[in-house]
């Protein structure tokens, strides 16, 4: 991404095009702009549904749980390795991905990559690793006790 606020820019206007849904599957979210457009659409009655890592959501300057307030629903993992992925789907029909992390460092400092995709053909792998995550970390199976 270029530095700056126009890579912010588009990646705002993306999901801010939301009209139904928004999946997203992030690593490290901590951009309040980002977030702030998250529940925004949410407000607007997009369903909103976040995949996240669990030790990531916890640490300070995260937007999950000001998404979580929001009455988004979140789910994170259960495992020692992390949940590394880095992608939105908007509308089950644009697939937003690539190695930037969703946070102020990131967008403003690293050296990212963003790639905004509509063809059905790579959007739907991405839509079926969502769900299969989304049914992996529903809480109704998490184990406490060995």
């Amino acid at each position: 991404l270029p530095h700056g606020d126009c890579a912010l820019s588009r990646l705002l206007r993306r999901l801010l095009a939301a009209r139904r849904s928004l999946e997203i599957c992030l690593f490290a979210f901590s951009s309040p702009q980002l977030g702030r457009a998250v529940r925004l659409l949410h407000g607007r009655g997009v369903r909103v549904r976040v995949v996240t890592d669990a030790q990531y959501m916890g640490l300070r300057g995260s937007q999950i749980g000001l998404l979580r307030q929001a009455g988004i629903q979140v789910r994170h993992d259960q495992e020692g390795g992390y949940m590394h992925h880095k992608f939105a789907v908007v509308d089950g029909r644009v697939l937003i991905t690539g190695s930037l992390n969703w946070t102020t460092q990131a967008i403003q400092n690293n050296r990212e990559n963003v790639l905004v995709v509509e063809d059905a053909e790579y959007v739907k792998p991405f839509l079926d690793e969502f769900e299969r995550i989304w049914e992996e970390y529903n809480p109704a199976n998490y184990r406490f006790f060995p």
